[in-house]
């Protein structure tokens, strides 16, 4: 699903239940009853695979250079939430954008695609994106690394998130951009509950980075813990290694602001919050970001199977 502008086609497979009974003087009603409920019980979409996703994507990729906004208003969440050049949007937001926004699009190819389920009914898609556009008359970047998340609702799986961050190249790292002060002030603004209970865990997570402990990473994150961001997808145990042990990040403050959950299913939350920080990493300032990560109920406890940072502000 394209940034600001692009929400990905949705596929549909329904899988119909048909209960079978004998003639009803043979039955008691409650059962004819129950079987007339199964008769009409509403269709629901097959489990993903990657390529199916990909099929989605990529459409979704063609809707969005041939502004056609009438693939998001179809197949976009409600619940949808994504990152733009100007923050954090929802769908009225990103169906909007197709008439504000006067894009040209050349070209674009998407490649190295992983995906990822976050529970049965949460999919996770990154891959690569090479593309040639302008919008309001500046160009974007040519090298993008993405992600798409999906939920799966009734007969269709809807795009429930888009961001997508420029490609960092290791040896020209980006100038971030001036940290705002008043960033700090704004996490004393309370979350309803269902954001602070994940928040809370997100807050531990910048904690043992920024003190490099690798046992409190290894404690919260969850088993298949990805993280995605400009220097590509790194998997639980390097995502580990590279906060803790390979951590040159020397950090005096940090802060997450902004913060908003939405419940995907009752075992999914989606947070999505600002973070930064008052230090350097590898003697660079370190920048303020939008951060998106999808947490999963472990038993009693959320833990995050996907994080991302994207889109320097």
């Amino acid at each position: 699903m394209k940034r600001i502008s692009l929400i990905t086609l949705t596929f549909v497979t329904a899988v119909f239940f048909v209960a079978c009974g004998a003639p009803a003087d043979n039955k008691p009603a409650a059962n004819n009853a129950a079987n007339a409920n199964a008769n009409t019980a509403k269709p629901v979409a097959a489990a993903p695979t990657k390529e199916a996703l990909m099929t989605m994507e990529k459409a979704g990729w063609e809707a969005w250079k041939n502004r056609d906004a009438k693939w998001t208003e179809e197949n976009a969440s409600d619940k949808y939430v994504g990152f733009s050049s100007t923050g954090r949007m929802d769908k009225a937001a990103a169906i909007k954008s197709y008439t504000e926004q006067k894009c040209e699009i050349k070209s674009y190819t998407l490649s190295d695609d992983q995906m990822q389920m976050v529970g049965p009914d949460v999919a996770v898609l990154t891959f690569k994106g090479v593309q040639d556009y302008t919008c309001d008359g500046k160009k974007g970047p040519a090298n993008v690394n993405s992600a798409s998340i999906y939920v799966r609702e009734g007969d269709k799986w809807k795009a429930a998130f888009y961001a997508e961050t420029a490609v960092v190249d290791p040896k020209a790292p980006p100038k971030p951009a001036p940290a705002k002060k008043d960033e700090a002030k704004k996490e004393e603004a309370k979350p309803d509950a269902a954001t602070d209970a994940v928040l809370s865990i997100e807050k531990k997570i910048w904690e043992a980075w920024k003190v490099k402990d690798g046992k409190a990473l290894e404690d919260i994150l969850a088993k298949d813990f990805v993280f995605y961001g400009g220097e590509g997808r790194r998997d639980r145990a390097t995502t580990i290694k590279n906060w803790s042990t390979d951590n040159k990040c020397e950090v005096k403050s940090y802060w997450l602001s902004d913060a908003k959950s939405v419940s995907l299913t009752k075992d999914v939350s989606l947070l999505t919050y600002k973070g930064g920080g008052d230090g350097t990493c590898e003697g660079q300032p370190i920048m303020t970001e939008w951060y998106v990560a999808a947490y999963m109920k472990d038993g009693e406890a959320w833990r995050p199977s996907f994080g991302m940072g994207a889109n320097q502000y």
